[in-house]
């Protein structure tokens, strides 16, 4: 600060020019400093644009359902279930969660996963209304596959249960067309 002053005084301001521009400079590095601090501390999507919303609800598409048609063929057997999920989802897996047969079958599908997608959405919003106590879940797609309580038949009826929802959706978000 007092190189500022120093250049100002030598510029030929004088020491009450100086002390009357030195408030508004201030506040200008205070107004920075703040914008930046808290441009810092917003959390981003997956995209790196906006805050990652928990209620987002993506439109649905035709590819939504294949992809819960896939997970299902994916998870298809008790043996399959990984019922310890951390959400990491390694490719050559041979046992798969609810996120990961999601994940895995998105992959496939579209070859575009999104953490926030229509699909993954929609498991979730599933979830609940399934699960009584989905409230005390951090993340409801790992905690829901983790529940002791949870059944592989509970996991195959969130793919049922999902795959209606979207096609409902899809019905439902169709523009109608006229003759």
């Amino acid at each position: 600060m007092s190189s500022v002053i120093t250049r100002s005084l030598e510029r030929g301001y004088t020491g009450d020019q100086v002390m009357k521009l030195l408030p508004c400079v201030l506040v200008s590095v205070a107004t920075l400093i703040m914008a930046t601090t808290l441009s810092a501390q917003m959390p981003l999507s997956n995209s790196g644009s906006a805050p990652d919303d928990p209620d987002v609800r993506p439109p649905v598409t035709r590819d939504d359902v294949r992809i819960v048609q896939r997970a299902k063929q994916i998870l298809n057997s008790p043996e399959k279930w990984n019922r310890a999920d951390n959400r990491i989802c390694p490719v050559e897996a041979k046992t798969f969660s609810l996120y990961c047969a999601l994940e895995k079958a998105t992959d496939q599908v579209s070859g575009n996963f999104k953490h926030r997608g229509a699909a993954m959405q929609e498991a979730r919003f599933v979830i609940g209304d399934v699960a009584l106590d989905w409230k005390k879940y951090n993340h409801r797609l790992m905690d829901y596959n983790n529940d002791p309580k949870t059944t592989f038949a509970d996991i195959q009826k969130v793919f049922g249960l999902l795959e209606d929802r979207i096609a409902k959706r899809l019905t439902e978000e169709s523009p109608v067309k006229t003759k």
